[in-house]
């Protein structure tokens, strides 16, 4: 690692992401300098951007993963998983606050269905149960298009649980504001690549999915005991379904460090030798407000170490 800044992702002149305009993802995306110079390109469903990914039509895809209230965005996950090769190249993270939006002449005793991203619609649970009883509830591909289908039927019964933004793009008013039944509601979304990884930084993630022999006991035991051993730490454990049949199960991980650390690729050797097989999904800087701070100390570290590490070089003996 001899460059502690977070470096971007190869140019590409083509990034698509979970549209229509005015999603979170969107919000999310134009966040990122260097990945909001590229042509935006927004798809109706997380399943187009990332087989639009994987085919080569764009260069990076740009998705929802996990939210802080109802947790990881399974479709995301599974098509990383099971349908596509990709590398997660960078997270971000940012807070989300959910608006319910109507036509301008509705209010809450006209509407008779709310229209939203299924992840979105389970963040106001209490708010739907406790303002808006008995209300169905309808899912959308994304909050943005939920707010384009209201807009577009013209209908008093109808709202959209969606960003603000969505509201000036489709002349809708904000009948409940900051709806979400819990503070500090946040989404982590990934842009993901094709065939590169994303170089160490010092401060950095890896995510991996390991995938069990079902008639061998004590596969969990074998997974964690490689971490503990190296005293690597786990930010995020959870398994999934392999879709193969009930019981057959696969653990997501993802933990601190890179594949480039010898620590990490170590653990990633053994796990490959003792389980089925291991599926790698990348490393990627970790997202956080004291990642630069991080980033930097690591660069002074490794400078420092090398400093001391040509220093003993200098006094080895030639051979007489």
């Amino acid at each position: 690692m001899k460059n502690s800044k977070v470096r971007a992702v190869p140019p590409v002149e083509r990034i698509g992401y979970l549209g229509p305009p005015g999603t979170f993802t969107e919000e999310a995306l134009l966040t990122q300098a260097d990945l909001a110079q590229a042509q935006l390109v927004a798809f109706g469903s997380v399943s187009e951007v990332l087989s639009a990914t994987q085919n080569g039509d764009v260069g990076i895809g740009f998705v929802p993963m996990e939210n802080s209230i109802e947790g990881t965005v399974n479709v995301t996950l599974d098509h990383l998983i099971f349908d596509h090769d990709l590398f997660i190249q960078r997270e971000v993270v940012i807070g989300v606050h959910l608006q319910l939006l109507a036509r301008p002449h509705a209010s809450v005793e006209s509407i008779k269905k709310v229209i939203s991203f299924p992840v979105a619609s389970a963040q106001c649970r209490n708010f739907l149960a406790t303002t808006l009883p008995g209300v169905e509830v309808v899912a959308a591909n994304s909050t943005a298009e939920a707010a384009s289908v209201v807009a577009r039927e013209g209908l008093d019964e109808y709202a959209a649980i969606a960003p603000k933004l969505c509201a000036e793009l489709h002349d809708l008013k904000i009948v409940c504001g900051d709806i979400e039944d819990h503070d500090g509601n946040e989404t982590r979304f990934v842009a993901v690549g094709r065939s590169t990884i994303a170089p160490a930084t010092g401060h950095d993630k890896t995510s991996i999915v390991c995938f069990q022999d079902a008639d061998r006991p004590g596969n969990l035991h074998t997974i964690l005991g490689q971490f503990a051993a190296r005293g690597i730490n786990l930010t995020k454990l959870e398994s999934r379904p392999t879709k193969k049949g009930l019981g057959d199960y696969c653990f997501v991980v993802d933990l601190e460090g890179h594949v480039s650390d010898e620590v990490v690729a170590d653990c990633l050797r053994e796990l490959h030798a003792q389980l089925r097989s291991v599926k790698f999904l990348g490393s990627y800087p970790a997202a956080g407000p004291s990642g630069h701070e991080k980033r930097r100390a690591a660069s002074r570290a490794w400078e420092a170490g090398e400093a001391w590490v040509n220093s003993l070089r200098t006094r080895v003996r030639d051979i007489p």
